[in-house]
């Protein structure tokens, strides 16, 4: 019956919310007389078409390759009727198949080891970072939660933010100016979505690799939506699942702060109920933001160590260099020397002693 309903709306393609094995979907195709896209499908073709630079490109094709991989009896059914096969190979269209799997198999092959070239490029850019270094801030969240209307907001960057699934793909990294003067590294990421394929997972390992360097994680949700809660689960299931393959440290919710976006659309913050730890902010108004800049720079500077120095006072260079690093908390001025007290990162602060 349901074949017959999309035959008479003269429905050209199906789309089913669900993983769709390569049986079931040609099996389907057959019965509805339609193209049939599944979940995972859907979502790589609209990955395809919003990837920005070379690595989300790269990203994209790898996990489409990778699915179409398994499809190919269904791909290849209309060689039965084109060409023949030999008949110790199978079968119509047989030697084809194996053809295409094995063309598909090598640009797989080339295409990993591209990416592996992008992580390891990642990988140098970071350990630049922590030379200088900078905290980096990671956002994370369900698609269309706002995270990039937030990263604009935070950074006065001009990054893409539309109301529409993955509209950011690639990682993005924007200078942040913090209340007590510091500076740090603010990253936009690719949204999550629940029962994200497993496919997609490994293809964007990379864009989640700042999520695991990051000193603070802001997990923004949508504090509209009527499933926030569910996205907040699928979310989090997602990081343990970078837990569980070696990618993210265990103690990441300690690191973690929610920030409950969209308040304008619940009438404000003081509307919003949050727990210990989280806050209620609006990207679109700019209200909650600076209390949201202060936690995120007092979350930073727990982790600071205290330590006093004595510098003289022609090291103008490393006195500037601790200003520019640190928190100066106390300073005192005599003739031949110069005596501060300085909160550091303890990497900020096993660097400068290796300068002295």
């Amino acid at each position: 019956m349901q074949g017959e309903s999309l035959a008479s709306e003269q429905v050209s393609v199906a789309i089913v919310d669900a993983a769709l094995s390569p049986v079931q979907q040609r099996n389907l195709e057959r019965a509805w007389k339609c193209k049939v896209i599944d979940r995972t499908g859907l979502i790589l073709d609209i990955f395809g078409e919003r990837a920005a630079t070379r690595e989300g490109a790269l990203q994209v094709e790898l996990a489409h390759l990778e699915y179409q991989r398994s499809r190919l009896v269904r791909s290849w059914t209309h060689l039965e009727r084109q060409r023949g096969g030999f008949g110790f190979l199978g079968g119509p269209g047989e030697t084809q198949i194996e053809a295409d799997r094995r063309l598909i198999g090598e640009r797989i092959v080339r295409l990993k080891k591209e990416l592996e070239q992008v992580r390891r490029t990642r990988g140098l850019h970071r350990h630049a970072r922590s030379r200088v270094p900078f905290p980096l801030i990671a956002l994370v969240g369900y698609t269309n939660a706002g995270k990039s209307t937030l990263f604009n907001a935070l950074t006065g960057a001009g990054v893409t933010a539309r109301d529409q699934l993955f509209a950011t793909l690639d990682p993005t990294m924007r200078e942040l100016a913090l209340p007590s003067g510091r500076r740090a590294i603010l990253s936009d990421t690719v949204g999550f979505i629940s029962e994200l394929p497993t496919e997609l997972v490994a293809a964007f390992r990379a864009t989640l690799e700042e999520v695991a360097a990051a000193d603070v994680i802001l997990h923004v949700r949508d504090a509209a939506h009527p499933d926030s809660a569910a996205q907040r689960q699928d979310v989090a299931a997602v990081l343990e699942g970078m837990v569980r393959d070696g990618t993210l440290d265990p103690e990441w919710p300690a690191r973690t702060v929610e920030v409950l976006n969209k308040a304008d659309q619940m009438g404000g913050v003081a509307e919003i109920p949050v727990r210990p730890g989280a806050i209620a902010v609006s990207a679109i108004t700019g209200e909650g933001l600076a209390e949201l800049l202060a936690m995120i720079d007092e979350r930073l500077a727990s982790a600071m160590e205290t330590t006093e120095y004595t510098i003289p006072p022609e090291a103008g260079d490393r006195l500037a260099w601790l200003y520019q690093h640190g928190e100066v908390v106390a300073r005192r001025d005599d003739e031949d020397a110069i005596h501060v007290t300085v909160r550091l990162q303890p990497a900020d602060r096993a660097r400068f002693e290796r300068r002295r």
